[in-house]
């Protein structure tokens, strides 16, 4: 019986009575002591049945704080990723109810329109980019997507918006920092590389860029397979033990990571040459490397850099750029916790 229908028959049964014997108590000698007695009797009872028929207190949510990882990490064999994920996937039980996630890696960047041609009819419901800069880290960006191409693209837009802020951002700290010492040299010129980095990511997402690379799905088993089978699909690695998207972090391997995990070069690590304390001699040292092709919309990769959620909302302004440190995982930009569920 439910809560409602049994506190229901209370009232019809119990509160005639309890009203009748109120009543009576009231014009009695000791009625202020009773009254109270009777009210805390009443509410105890009513409180006790109520938990007793919805099954006791709602029971804390066991899985908060936990986090489940798919795909690789920094030093991870990519041959043994790609096989053991392949028999995962040859394992799976035949029948899954409404599917299984999994993390598709592709063989190479794609662009949004491509990218749907790969896709086909499984039900999508997160894609992973990155603009692959020559000898350049950039960030990972995770674009939550049920429609592909529309939703990608819509995506990319809020990411250039962003990433034009952050190269303004960049441009300006680098102005306004004072002094010719070599911490203040080297300071500025990782503002004027940030920069430059962040206005050709910028321009490569507003032009759709091939910068696609991996994608989160949910299917049946059966069709996992067959989306394995697919050109320009590298592994597809099934995911049965996710439950809830908004704690899993996804790291899927970079196409040009074909060995083992390791962060891409980044010639910003070099020791920044101590030329002149201007601005404009400081980005002539950042050049001095030779230059990134220009991005183009074509299939081949592009020459800016990654990444992260395109959340409308402002982002806070970058610290210094700094090219010591990588993960393969998606940026701290990330997604909303509330990720659509794809349709299968």
């Amino acid at each position: 019986m439910r809560a409602g229908d049994l506190l229901r028959q209370l009232d019809q049964r119990l509160l005639p009575r309890l009203a009748a014997t109120v009543t009576r108590l009231g014009h009695g000698p000791s009625r202020t002591p009773l009254l109270g007695w009777v009210a805390m009797l009443s509410c105890t009872a009513v409180l006790a049945t109520a938990v007793l028929a919805t099954g006791g207190p709602p029971l804390p949510d066991r899985t908060v704080g936990e986090v489940t990882r798919v795909g690789v990490v920094e030093g991870d064999s990519i041959p043994r990723y790609e096989a053991t994920a392949a028999a995962d996937l040859a394992a799976l039980a035949g029948s899954l109810g409404d599917g299984t996630y999994a993390l598709v890696s592709l063989t190479e960047y794609l662009t949004p329109a491509r990218l749907a041609a790969v896709v086909g009819d499984v039900g999508v419901a997160v894609v992973f980019g990155r603009v692959p800069l020559p000898q350049r880290q950039t960030e990972i960006v995770r674009i939550p997507a049920q429609r592909v191409p529309e939703d990608v693209t819509a995506g990319m837009i809020k990411l250039a918006e962003r990433k034009e802020r952050e190269a303004a951002d960049y441009r300006a700290r680098a102005t306004a920092l004072g002094g010719g010492g070599p911490e203040e040299r080297e300071l500025r010129g990782l503002y004027l590389s940030g920069a430059q980095v962040a206005a050709a990511e910028a321009a490569a997402f507003r032009a759709e860029c091939a910068c696609l690379y991996a994608l989160v799905v949910r299917a049946e088993p059966a069709k996992l397979r067959g989306v394995a089978a697919r050109s320009g699909v590298r592994v597809v690695d099934p995911a049965p033990e996710v439950r809830r998207l908004e704690r899993t972090v996804f790291t899927p391997p970079l196409p040009e990571q074909r060995d083992i995990v390791r962060p891409p070069i980044d010639r910003t690590s070099a020791p920044e040459p101590t030329v002149s304390a201007t601005a404009a001699d400081a980005t002539a040292a950042v050049t001095d490397s030779p230059a990134a092709p220009e991005p183009t919309v074509a299939d081949r990769p592009l020459t800016p850099p990654e990444v992260t959620d395109p959340s409308p909302s402002p982002s806070p302004p970058p610290p210094a750029p700094s090219a010591t440190t990588w993960t393969p995982s998606t940026s701290a930009d990330t997604v909303d916790e509330n990720d659509p569920e794809p349709t299968p």
